[in-house]
């Protein structure tokens, strides 16, 4: 499977649900990043669509919001999928 673009509707899935675990826990681009230990600037162009999430940064976003990372990964596996990742390939 090919690395997907941040403009993928799929990884703008994840943005925007990043984005909604900030707001729910009612933090600041500010103060998450603080919590993260980054700059406001990343928070804002992850969540812009302007930045990766490595899965180790995503599971500290979630964390510092309060959420568990493993339910937030299994939410976003209900979105939308092209037909290439429904199915694990055959060897």
């Amino acid at each position: 499977m090919a690395l997907l673009s941040i403009h993928h509707p799929r990884y703008r899935a994840l943005q925007t649900e990043l984005e909604r675990l900030r707001k729910q826990a009612k933090l600041s681009q500010v103060q998450l990043a603080k919590r993260l230990g980054v700059g406001q600037s990343f928070v804002s162009k992850i969540e812009r669509g302007d930045a990766y999430v490595d899965l180790l940064f995503f599971a500290d976003w979630c964390r510092a919001c309060g959420a568990h990372a493993g339910t937030v990964l299994a939410g976003l596996g209900e979105a939308e999928c092209d037909p290439a990742c429904a199915s694990p390939k055959e060897h």
